[in-house]
């Protein structure tokens, strides 16, 4: 798009913010947009890095030591190791909020607006599988997209909530060491990337995104531990979600106190733009007596048929997965489905909509278990007893990715781990000299 398709109130807003700026401002929207991939370290390497780098001439995101911008027609979500999750594609600037919260292993985080992942991923890919994720949709659809990405990248120490941010509130009081709120606003850093929401922008939908972000944040504040950081994030320009926003809360909350903000423009940065603030919320003086968990939910967490489900997958990776260890963490079931939650003491997540309670384990079929593809995911060629190894330049790549049958060994017998150049790709079922593909219908690619 061009800068002659910009509402005349827009420009004006903008002209108010910069000034003598404007014209370069502008000049930007006829420009063509950024683009950018960020490396997952779950499951990168040095070697598969530079592979990466050199096949799509990447360039560093110099706000990001894992970010990168690559050139339109490269088309990296269409490679296998987009599939195998070794990367994230995300809009640069976006990669700058999570960097400035600086999450530690270890921590409790919260992301509570968290579709399509984006910042999810970036912040588990940090965690690096210690500590415990909550990452949050309101939306199902999109919270079953953003569960998508989680499994994808190998996640494993995340729990996937659809819920409002007052049913989060009420169950996680001053639960979590850091928040990540990328709030909902009025987009308009997306303007050259999405028509869509040009067309939506008006002043009063400003008004509008600044009531609801003041609601959630107020939200975010109850849940965020004293001593704790959050990081409040927009992708918009206007002050009215960005600055504002923030001054207003800290009036209302004088026990938080902004520490940075800052914000990447188009003009400036190579990047569509983005506005992240930094907040600490003061320790208490007051020494609050720990919650305590009620007796019904403990009893739940410790149901003998959950931990019946657990010891029948511990048995069979004991045989399949001999290289594996598993997380601590509570088993939960759904149906036939045993998940790991990756928490320490039982949560009050009765009655939340979940879609993905931690890492996927097992689908608990009569007298035999079937691992998630969630799990294959999560896992590393050597921890696998049987592994199907296919190199990149192997048509079976995209064949099994298609979902077909693939001729193996015919020693191979029963559950077998197939990667591409050792990154995960899924499970297969070798019986007779073939692999029978266990990639879900829903995921498989290159069609």
């Amino acid at each position: 798009m061009g800068k002659e398709m910009l509402p005349s109130a827009y420009i004006e807003q903008m002209k108010s913010i910069l000034g003598g700026d404007l014209p370069a401002f502008l000049h930007s929207y006829d420009l063509p947009r950024t683009q950018g991939l960020r490396f997952n370290e779950l499951k990168s390497t040095p070697e598969l890095k530079e592979a990466v780098i050199s096949m799509f001439d990447l360039r560093p995101v110099p706000w990001c030591p894992n970010g990168y911008y690559y050139a339109e027609g490269s088309r990296p979500g269409k490679h296998p190791y987009h599939q195998a999750g070794l990367y994230y594609i995300q809009e640069p600037s976006a990669m700058s909020a999570v960097e400035l919260l600086d999450p530690k292993p270890g921590d409790t985080i919260l992301d509570l607006a968290a579709a399509p992942g984006g910042k999810s991923t970036h912040i588990a890919s940090i965690m690096n599988g210690q500590g415990f994720l909550v990452s949050n949709e309101i939306h199902p659809e999109r919270a079953k997209i953003l569960a998508e990405n989680i499994e994808r990248m190998g996640i494993s120490n995340t729990l996937v909530t659809c819920a409002a941010p007052d049913e989060l509130s009420r169950r996680f009081p001053e639960s979590f060491d850091r928040i990540m709120l990328d709030a909902p606003c009025s987009g308009e850093g997306m303007f050259r990337k999405d028509p869509k929401a040009l067309e939506e922008w008006s002043p009063s939908m400003v008004d509008m995104c600044a009531t609801r972000q003041a609601d959630i944040l107020n939200h975010a504040y109850l849940m965020l531990k004293p001593g704790g950081m959050m990081a409040y994030s927009t992708c918009t320009f206007n002050r009215s979600e960005n600055e504002d926003m923030m001054e207003q809360f800290v009036r209302v909350y004088p026990d938080m106190e902004i520490v940075q903000m800052k914000r990447l423009w188009p003009h400036q940065e190579s990047g569509e733009g983005h506005f992240v603030a930094l907040l600490h919320k003061k320790e208490s003086l007051e020494q609050k007596e720990p919650k305590k968990r009620s007796s019904k939910q403990q009893d739940k967490s410790k149901n003998k048929a959950e931990q019946a489900a657990l010891q029948d997958f511990v048995v069979w990776s004991a045989e399949d997965l001999p290289g594996y260890t598993l997380p601590s963490g509570i088993p939960i079931l759904f149906g036939e489905s045993l998940y790991l939650l990756p928490a320490q003491e039982p949560l009050q997540i009765s009655g939340l909509k979940i879609p993905r309670a931690g890492l996927h384990l097992a689908h608990l079929k009569k007298n035999r278990i079937e691992p998630a593809h969630a799990l294959a995911m999560a896992l590393t060629p050597e921890q696998a007893k049987q592994h199907v190894r296919l190199e990149l330049d192997n048509p079976q790549v995209e064949a099994y990715l298609r979902g077909e049958t693939l001729p193996v060994d015919s020693s191979l017998r029963g559950w077998t781990l197939v990667t591409v150049d050792g990154l995960p790709l899924g499970w297969g079922k070798a019986s007779g000299g073939q692999l029978k593909n266990h990639v879900p219908k829903g995921l498989r690619q290159f069609k």
